[in-house]
């Protein structure tokens, strides 16, 4: 599909936060041939990951992780590209994954039946059980959402309507789905990602990405 437009949808939206571009990471010597990106009409979710690598690492050396994830998913793997769309590493820097324009709604491969309407968010590390996961962090996965999603107008706490497009997720393909409109990666595929500590922080995600939106608080209900 045609790229949509770059402006964002009347409504609720979020200062975009600073993107590191793929530039940053990716050099010509480890570039990998691939197709044009491909593109939907919008994104009405996003899906949490975590790379499931080493958490002590120095920030300065993301680029260097993510290259060798690029490496690992263009190689081993043989995809066209690396999957998500946006990676956030421990000090709350967000990077440029996949190609295609950061403003623009690119097809990841990141969530398997649900790549087509969302967007793949990474966090670098794993964040398993018991790992501590940096407040940074969660504050660069919020304010990614926030914006990525009031691009269409649509509250991070919200529900969101998706079709799955293979029968390896959660739900044979075809099958409508009702999904949180910032979902963990197992919300639609059988994975333990993006693990129990970050999973358990998704609530709070949530609710600071509405706020960056300039929604009201949700009443709770007597």
């Amino acid at each position: 599909m045609h790229p949509a437009p770059a402006h964002p949808a009347a409504g609720h939206t979020a200062h975009r936060p600073y993107i590191v571009p793929r530039s940053a990471w990716l050099d010509d010597t480890a570039r990998h041939a691939q197709p044009p990106p491909r593109y939907d009409d919008k994104v009405v979710a996003v899906f949490i990951h975590h790379t499931d690598s080493p958490n002590g690492y120095k920030c300065a050396d993301s680029p260097r992780i993510i290259r060798a994830l690029y490496a690992g998913q263009t190689g081993a793997r043989s995809w066209d590209d690396i999957g998500y769309n946006f990676l956030v590493d421990r000090c709350g820097t967000i990077y440029e994954g996949r190609a295609g324009g950061v403003d623009r709604p690119v097809t990841g491969a990141h969530t398997q039946g649900f790549n087509h309407r969302t967007a793949g968010i990474a966090a670098l590390g794993t964040f398993t059980a018991g790992m501590a996961v940096p407040q940074a962090m969660t504050d660069a996965i919020a304010a990614l959402a926030a914006w990525k999603l009031g691009l269409a107008d649509v509250d991070p706490r919200s529900q969101a309507h998706l079709v799955s497009s293979n029968s390896l997720s959660r739900y044979k393909a075809g099958q409508a789905a009702t999904l949180p409109a910032l979902a963990g990666h197992d919300d639609g595929y059988m994975t333990s990602c993006p693990g129990a500590a970050l999973s358990a922080r998704l609530p709070v995600i949530r609710d600071l990405a509405a706020r960056l939106q300039g929604r009201a608080p949700l009443t709770a209900t007597p």
